[in-house]
């Protein structure tokens, strides 16, 4: 999380809604072997709790179970430059948008395995368009064996960090043209961000 409190915000929903709109991250956990991260899709409980599942030969499975770790979320990012200040003396930066999230895991039955995987297929597959593909389409044996290679976990959130930085420490006139030169250059998603929460 930045150090300056003007890049964090205590809007729950918000923060839910970015673990949504994002739907992935990152999982830490200092293990007996050492450090490790693993990449997994994420889905919200929307009552203070994070799913997700990794392949049941990861090097984190076998020691998550009970542990506190650490999720990240990452949103759109990217360069800022000072051509786009109304004063160019100064030095460039970086504009992001990131969750951490710390908590206690458990290891969840699989029914709750399954449940999450057909939470997850239904919110990304709906967010396709067209005609979606549906679970039911995979062969019973075959999501039995593919399931059986998985092992799903939920987080309760104990902390909720996160870092806003969209140039809120600038002037609005400055933020305007930080949001167009972002727009200009390929990032459409933080220039949006900067235009409407940034304040």
């Amino acid at each position: 999380m930045h150090p300056n409190p003007a890049f964090r915000s205590e809007d729950r929903a918000l923060l839910e809604a970015l673990i949504d709109e994002i739907g992935f991250g990152m999982v830490f956990l200092t293990t007996p072997d050492g450090p490790r991260v693993a990449h997994t899709p994420l889905l919200s409980t929307g009552d203070g709790a994070v799913q997700f599942h990794l392949a049941r030969g990861n090097a984190m499975a076998k020691h998550l179970d009970g542990e506190t770790a650490l999720i990240t979320i990452n949103g759109p990012d990217a360069y800022v430059s000072p051509r786009w200040y109304a004063e160019r003396g100064t030095v460039p930066t970086w504009d992001y948008v990131a969750l951490e999230l710390e908590g206690r895991v458990r290891r969840m039955a699989s029914e709750g395995l399954e449940g999450l995987l057909h939470a997850l297929i239904l919110r990304h597959e709906g967010r396709l368009g067209g005609e979606q593909w549906s679970a039911d389409e995979t062969p019973p044996d075959i999501w039995r064996k593919l399931l059986g290679a998985i092992v799903g976990y939920e987080m309760e959130v104990l902390a909720w960090r996160p870092t806003l930085k969209l140039s809120q420490n600038k002037t609005a006139e400055d933020r305007a043209a930080i949001a167009d030169g972002l727009e200009a250059n390929g990032s459409p998603a933080l220039a949006q961000l900067i235009r409407t929460l940034a304040k």
